[in-house]
């Protein structure tokens, strides 16, 4: 509704959020100097249901007519390694043999982001499903597996204050980045992002009824919800730049109804199943760590080499950086 539809879209594939097979989570990922911010990510993505589901069918390599690498048939290869196989540790070699190939900005040995290697995760994914496809348009290209998994869209509403004209945008997000200075908890957070706010005099709003610069305010909703939602929770300081380290409550269910453009429908009820931990006293050093629920239900801490069972307290009580939430 108020979005144009894609002119062609890629085959319609039939998403399952469920396991297609549930068993014991698979083995720790070796870390070969500050390469954690890579193995959290891979382990998060691994244990992602439908994205592990439609790696696990080879339906990506089976097609794939990409020259080199491939940041699809890498994943397909990783998953499978990690679930498929009896192995005590895997070592995820191709992925940091091609890390520029992921992100040029990624300098091996070094520490680096959790949140940008998942944001260049994602859109190399995302590259590799388009590389067959030529002379497609902006929202056919944006049918990919990947989005349609991770891909949601926000509405922006402006009110113009002298004469209540509306305008409307949409823009698609894959993951939503929170500022939580001033919130201990995911639920104030969100209602604080979907409260009205007065535009300031810099993001100047030229009212096309009132065919002139006027006042107006701003509200932003989910106008459509992702499969797969990614919230970061921003540890840096933007000011500072010092690190936010106090504890945000985020619960294991939420509802994002009350955060959408349509508030007025049934529930729409998401499932916690992964976060990322960062350790350290800034934001320029330290660990990465994970926690991330495996198809036998049960959830697992995932250090680097070490796989460790733990209960849903230990998930909810940690200093989350990044939380992973399933429709």
């Amino acid at each position: 509704e108020g979005m144009a539809l894609p002119q062609r879209i890629f085959p319609p594939e039939k998403i399952c959020m469920d396991w297609q097979q549930r068993q014991r989570p698979g083995p720790g990922l070796l870390n070969l100097g500050n390469t954690c911010y890579i193995n959290v990510i891979l382990q998060c993505l691994t244990y992602t249901p439908p994205l592990a589901n439609y790696l696990l069918s080879h339906k990506h390599s089976q097609s794939c007519q990409q020259q080199g690498f491939c940041m699809m048939c890498t994943m397909e290869a990783h998953v499978r390694k990690v679930l498929c196989s009896s192995a005590s540790t895997v070592l995820p070699g191709a992925v940091l043999r091609d890390l520029k190939s992921i992100g040029e900005e990624f300098e091996y040995g070094r520490q680096e982001n959790a949140h940008e290697f998942l944001r260049c995760t994602l859109s190399a994914m995302h590259r590799a499903c388009l590389s067959a496809r030529h002379n497609l348009d902006v929202s056919s290209q944006e049918t990919t597996i990947v989005h349609r998994i991770f891909q949601g869209f926000m509405k922006i509403r402006v009110t113009c204050s002298s004469c209540q004209a509306v305008v409307d945008y949409y823009k698609a997000f894959l993951d939503v980045s929170l500022d939580i200075r001033a919130a201990s908890s995911l639920i104030t957070v969100l209602e604080n992002c979907m409260t009205s706010k007065q535009l300031d005099q810099k993001e100047c709003f030229r009212c096309s009824k009132c065919k002139k610069k006027a006042a107006a305010s701003k509200k932003v909703t989910v106008h459509r919800a992702p499969r797969v939602l990614t919230l970061c929770l921003e540890r840096a300081d933007q000011w500072t730049g010092t690190k936010i380290s106090k504890f945000v409550e985020y619960p294991e269910y939420l509802d994002l109804r009350p955060y959408m453009s349509d508030t007025a429908g049934e529930p729409l009820l998401c499932s916690l199943y992964a976060i990322v931990v960062h350790s350290g006293d800034t934001c320029l050093e330290g660990h990465f760590f994970c926690y991330t629920k495996a198809s036998n239900g049960l959830w697992y801490k995932m250090d680097d080499e070490s796989v460790d069972n733990c209960d849903i307290h230990t998930v909810l009580g940690q200093q989350a950086y990044l939380l992973f939430y399933a429709r």
